[in-house]
């Protein structure tokens, strides 16, 4: 990763092959609208249960500018179980079905399971973002790799049972470029392309609040694996302790200002999607960060 005239860093453009098109990385920022059809995330959860729900915020983030929708049935909030892939495509299948002839956008299916993975492509994902790395299920990568889908590869310390558990890392940054590199190693050997690979330094997932703003910072370190960043801050616990009153954490639907001034960070940082809750709202953030770091898109506007 290189800057700009400003000192900034500049974002490498890459071109994300997915099945029905082609997605260009880092001429501006993509934005990836969060849909939990889940009971229990830490966020949202059982707000979007029914079927009727997830299809109406699914078609207002993209009216409202997603540019990549994710959908996740299964939470990985910290001290989370899991469940069965049974119960998972429960609640998933339903709504990719849905949403196969409505929606425009590519569609990500967060899970960490390889058979999940595989059904929800057949019903229409195009995308799978692993937030274990493929440290959960090896054969996700396969599955990706015969289906030509892109895979977002994020780093996970421990499992969401344990991540806030463990021991932080001594070197967060070194702990995660490890990390990122072995799931990379991982992904190629299964054969999936180069152009298929997004990379996640799983922001909240087992790091520490200190260590969550220093990664935000050692962002360019990341983006010199070779593969576009995508971002995740939106909402998270860090943020609430970081708002705190009274040493009492600001809740997760009062964090859209503090979630606004990371995903500005992880721009100007170098990331090429950010995964937001708050569509409408970080895709302003969004689009007068790029205007800051990026001259080029305002001369559109000055001729």
């Amino acid at each position: 990763m290189t800057q700009n005239r400003f000192g900034m860093a500049s974002r490498r453009v890459f071109r994300l092959k997915l099945r029905s098109r082609t997605l260009v990385l880092g001429e501006r920022t993509l934005i990836m609208g969060v849909l939990n059809v889940t009971p229990d995330s830490f966020s949202d959860g059982g707000k979007y249960c029914t079927v009727k729900k997830a299809v109406e915020a699914a078609l207002a983030m993209q009216q409202a500018g997603a540019d990549i929708l994710d959908i996740g049935a299964e939470s990985t909030r910290p001290g989370s179980l899991g469940i069965s892939a049974a119960e998972e495509l429960a609640r998933l299948l339903p709504v990719l079905e849905a949403l196969r002839s409505r929606l425009k956008i590519p569609i990500s299916v967060d899970t960490q399971k390889s058979a999940v993975a595989e059904i929800a492509i057949g019903a229409g994902a195009e995308m799978v973002n692993d937030t274990s790395g493929l440290k959960c299920d090896a054969r996700l990568a396969d599955v990706a790799a015969q289906h030509k889908v892109a895979l977002a590869l994020m780093h996970m310390r421990g499992t969401p049972h344990t991540m806030q558990k463990l021991p932080f890392a001594k070197n967060v940054t070194r702990d995660v470029v490890a990390g990122l590199r072995h799931s990379v190693a991982m992904a190629r050997q299964a054969g999936i392309g180069r152009s298929q690979i997004i990379l996640d330094p799983g922001i909240g997932f087992g790091k520490s609040v200190g260590q969550n703003y220093e990664l935000l910072r050692q962002l360019p370190q990341l983006a010199k694996l070779g593969y576009p960043l995508l971002v995740g801050t939106s909402r998270k616990s860090f943020l609430g302790t970081t708002l705190a009153r009274n040493r009492k954490a600001v809740p997760a639907d009062q964090r859209m200002w503090g979630t606004a001034a990371t995903v500005t960070a992880s721009i100007l940082f170098g990331a090429h999607i950010v995964r937001v809750h708050d569509v409408g709202e970080m895709a302003q953030v969004a689009r007068v960060s790029d205007a800051v770091w990026g001259v080029d898109f305002l001369r559109r506007f000055d001729r």
